[in-house]
């Protein structure tokens, strides 16, 4: 059996300027108060943090000379980068601590922004890459209950194929809000408490990308089909170990969906086989693989999912969070008996 493992080319460590931040706020456990976008050619990155109630941007120098370094039992060692500039992004006014920061490519050269506060409220902006932004739109979308209540953790993401649909999750309110910009379009209701979330970039079984969201709450990772009211749009839900929470999960291209927790394993699932055997299979080269029974409203069909450990120093993949733990894994298809 074959494997893929991503291995990190570099690591570097820029600091955050005590001018522009010097005391930031604590935020919640999922690292997604930081979004990151490589400029051009790859010779710099703008990272793009929240601190409280405002955002900050900081432009890193990235050196590809610089060799990866390895410390006692292949512990890897970050090497310092320089910062040329630093500033404070003013188009996200929010009035309470911010919870996510995302960002997407837009058209002509161009950054699309997207902050979420603890009660939910949204704001977009549009940043251009090599000049100033001013002439660019906003656009914000207040929280559905009008902020009442306890503020909690709230994330936000775009979709891969429809820039103006996104997402808005509500932790403590167990919502996800669907947008068309500024217009509300659906809301699903989810049975645990969201912690992470992103529109599936591939799918073979739909024609619109954009219609699948992958939700982790508690240890179970939902589907959900926008364009499907039974079931509230619930396609799947998939159970994992008790207490094993999911605090991370992300698609690829080519439709995987990988998530992470609390058990320290990735685990890659496969939509194109929704599936049928409820049996352990022991490998020599992965952790294990674990096959459940999953039923589709309008089919059935297989879905592989493969636990791999994590060693955190010996493997380390490219994570779009600065933020996220360093963790290693890798997919390759493996034969199934029925």
């Amino acid at each position: 059996m074959r494997s893929t493992v991503l291995v990190a080319r570099s690591l570097q460590k820029a600091s955050v300027p005590p001018a522009l931040l010097s005391d930031p706020t604590p935020g919640s456990l999922q690292p997604t108060r930081l979004a990151a976008h490589v400029n051009g050619a790859g010779s710099s990155c703008s990272v793009y943090l929240a601190s409280g109630c405002r955002v900050y941007r900081i432009e890193i120098r990235l050196d590809a000379s610089v060799m990866l370094s390895k410390g006692k039992e292949s512990l890897l060692i970050p090497d310092n980068a320089q910062v040329i500039s630093s500033s404070v992004v003013d188009r996200c006014p929010h009035r309470s601590e911010i919870q996510s920061v995302a960002l997407a490519e837009g058209e002509d050269d161009c950054l699309i922004l997207g902050t979420v506060d603890s009660y939910g409220h949204l704001i977009v902006s549009r940043l251009d890459i090599v000049a100033d932004d001013i002439d660019r739109t906003s656009y914000s979308v207040p929280p559905r209950d009008c902020g009442v209540g306890e503020g909690s953790w709230a994330g936000v993401c775009f979709s891969p194929m429809q820039q103006s649909m996104v997402a808005v999750a509500r932790q403590l309110c167990k919502t996800i809000d669907i947008y068309d910009q500024d217009i509300h379009v659906r809301s699903l209701r989810t049975l645990w408490y969201p912690s992470s979330f992103s529109f599936v970039q591939y799918s073979p079984h739909v024609n619109e990308s954009s219609s699948l969201l992958a939700t982790a709450e508690g240890s179970q990772l939902s589907i959900w089909d926008l364009r499907m009211n039974n079931n509230g749009g619930c396609v799947h839900r998939i159970t994992g170990s008790v207490g094993d929470i999911i605090y991370s999960t992300c698609s690829s291209p080519s439709g995987l969906i990988a998530s992470g927790g609390t058990d320290r394993a990735v685990t890659i699932y496969d939509p194109r086989r929704w599936s049928a055997l409820s049996r352990w299979v022991g490998c020599s080269k992965f952790e294990v693989l674990r096959f459940h029974q999953l039923t589709n409203l309008s089919s059935t069909s297989k879905v592989l999912i493969m636990r791999l450990p994590v060693d955190i120093g010996n493997k380390v993949s490219e994570h779009s969070h600065f933020e996220g733990i360093p963790t290693g894994w890798g997919f390759q298809s493996v034969p199934t008996m029925m």
